[in-house]
């Protein structure tokens, strides 16, 4: 079982989003949140807002889901549309600037995540 939430157009550029979206990836839900409510960047609200609305569609999908065994299954950020800005410049000149947006999107599922390679070889 597997619900997802996504944000789209994001006024924060997806290269310092990706740097929030990758500390929660594969995690539990519970200690995803306690993440995002420690981490100190500007994105880190709209990400727990987001991932709480995961756990809300799962809940509402599924009534008999257990929200403790919940794991972050993927989360990404893409790229969303520029917004072309001009700033005046030296000598009657304008600078083209580029305010960027993300999509952020975050899946959460009941599954346990894929173990990793270290935990084959030990058994």
């Amino acid at each position: 079982m597997e619900a997802r939430a996504e944000a789209r157009m994001v006024r924060m550029s997806p290269q310092k989003a990706r740097l929030v979206i990758g500390l929660i990836r594969g995690r539990k839900a519970e200690e995803a949140i306690t993440i995002l409510r420690t981490t100190n960047k500007r994105i880190a609200p709209t990400v727990e807002k987001v991932l709480r609305s995961a756990i809300a569609n799962a809940e509402n999908r599924n009534t008999d889901l257990d929200v403790d065994t919940l794991v972050v299954t993927e989360a990404y950020v893409n790229e969303g549309p520029r917004q072309k800005r001009v700033r005046p410049a030296p000598m009657g000149r304008a600078y083209r600037y580029q305010r960027r947006t993300s999509h952020i999107v975050v899946k959460v599922g009941d599954r346990q995540a894929a173990p990793s390679a270290s935990e084959l070889v030990k058994e």
